[in-house]
């Protein structure tokens, strides 16, 4: 590939990324997830938080995370602050935070997502976040 294609590829893979993080709703923004990622997608949840673990395709991911999410915390939020990108991969850099049912605590983490793409999907997903800051909040 010549230079101006990579960089309408990495252009184009950023703003699929994007589109996932900046809808106008958490129900806006699964909806584009799930219509962006391939069908056997694997999906990294960081050694030590709470729903640690890696998961295969979108019912996996929707069943160990996004309905847990929605179901033991308010406010649950992901907001971004940076993004880089090269390529077929895609870096989002920013800051959890939401308030755990259970306790009634809220924190604020910092966490970096890494992306991969695979011909204009999302085929992997890598969760880095400072975990203790969300234990904080459940314990």
């Amino acid at each position: 590939m010549n230079t101006s294609t990579n960089a309408q590829r990495t252009a184009q893979h950023l703003a699929l990324v994007r589109s996932t993080y900046e809808g106008s709703n958490a129900a806006e923004n699964a909806q584009r997830l799930r219509d962006a990622v391939t069908s056997d997608i694997r999906w990294t949840e960081a050694a030590g938080f709470p729903y640690a673990g890696t998961y295969i395709g979108w019912d996996e991911i929707q069943h160990n995370v996004f309905a847990r999410l929605g179901s033991e915390w308010q406010d649950y939020r992901v907001t971004i602050e940076h993004y880089l990108s090269s390529q077929d991969q895609v870096v989002a850099i920013g800051t959890y935070s939401g308030i755990y049912l259970k306790t009634g605590l809220a924190f604020s983490a910092r966490v970096a997502h890494l992306w991969t793409l695979r011909d204009g999907r999302i085929s992997a997903f890598e969760q880095i976040v400072d975990s203790a800051m969300v234990w904080r909040a459940m314990k």
